[in-house]
């Protein structure tokens, strides 16, 4: 089934004409619970990832953990819509201490899928995300990797993993991603109206629109941040959202370019302030109600992912070589 993005509450570029020449383009993947194969685009499914290619590992430290749940129990109680039991941590070594930690596939991207998905270094159409299941330092921070791949020089590689490697426990529920497949949607997108975004007249006068629709509307008033700019959850290319830090310039560490953005990964696929965004299709299975139905977690929370405190996850990659490392950014 296809995702169709509603048509905003407000023609944008009728109000504000200036934004006509900062207009963008972003893929909402639109990830749903389901079954996707390893040759397909996906979030939580099997990695394309040739047999005898060794799975990547975190050697860095991790915090100590007391207790933790059983990926294989975790996959059993979300199939019988229950919570996992979580168990002590076995043993007295803490995770990671004892040896290298495989990393957690979370999502991957072929560019025959994926509208305006940027090339990776010597061209390559397929990128893997993957996340260390724990945590680093005193301030719990975490790290992710990327493999960019030639697809169709993989396909020849024959063989290819099955089951890949993981840890006895997880810290959270959270941390083990929900199988979903994909629905690409490209729509327009602008950029976040904070700082030097934008023009400065530019930005107050969004800021005074803003305010003037909320006099007059109240509650229901339509926002540029929640329903005329970024849409939120899973998508691809278009601009970064900075809700929770503020605008950041985001930098090569390599060779100093401006970065662009690759990716971003959202916990939530709607909330309270984007139920605008919320595909045609959908709309039925999310009408509030006290206690959400199966159905309607799926859409507004489908990977099971979260990241930090119910952020979004940046990922940027360098446009002048993207063979240079990317970053990652909570925002």
């Amino acid at each position: 089934m296809t995702r169709t993005t509603p048509p905003r509450p407000v023609s944008v570029e009728a109000v504000f004409p200036d934004l006509a020449a900062h207009r963008g383009r972003t893929t909402r993947l639109h990830p749903r619970p389901g079954r996707p194969g390893m040759h397909e685009s996906h979030v939580g499914g099997p990695m394309f990832w040739p047999g005898d290619e060794p799975w990547p590992m975190c050697h860095e430290p991790h915090q100590p953990e007391t207790e933790g749940y059983a990926p294989d129990e975790i996959r059993s109680a979300r199939a019988a819509g229950a919570w996992p039991q979580s168990r002590p941590w076995p043993g007295s070594v803490p995770p990671g201490q004892e040896g290298p930690v495989p990393f957690v596939g979370l999502a991957q991207l072929f560019r025959r899928d994926v509208p305006g998905l940027a090339a990776g270094p010597d061209d390559a159409d397929l990128v893997q995300l993957f996340r260390c299941p724990f945590t680093h330092g005193p301030y719990q921070e975490r790290r992710y990797h990327l493999r960019w791949r030639q697809a169709a020089e993989t396909e020849h590689t024959g063989r290819f993993l099955a089951i890949p490697p993981e840890v006895p426990l997880l810290r959270w529920e959270h941390e083990l991603p929900e199988p979903c497949v994909l629905h690409p949607e490209e729509v327009d997108t602008y950029p976040w109206a904070e700082d030097d975004t934008l023009p400065a007249p530019l930005i107050a006068r969004i800021d005074a629109w803003e305010d003037a629709q909320e006099a007059e509307h109240g509650d229901d008033a339509p926002s540029y941040q929640g329903d005329l700019s970024i849409p939120p959850g899973w998508r691809v290319g278009g601009f970064p959202s900075w809700a929770s830090t503020g605008p950041m310039h985001i930098a090569c560490e390599s060779c100093a370019s401006p970065m662009r953005l690759l990716l971003t990964a959202g916990g939530e696929e709607t909330d309270a302030g984007s139920q605008s965004w919320l595909p045609l299709e959908d709309r039925d299975l999310t009408r509030r109600k006290t206690h959400p139905t199966p159905a309607a977690r799926s859409v507004a929370e489908p990977t099971r992912l979260r990241f930090g405190r119910d952020r979004d996850l940046h990922v940027f990659t360098c446009p002048a070589d993207p063979g240079h490392a990317p970053r990652w950014v909570l925002s």
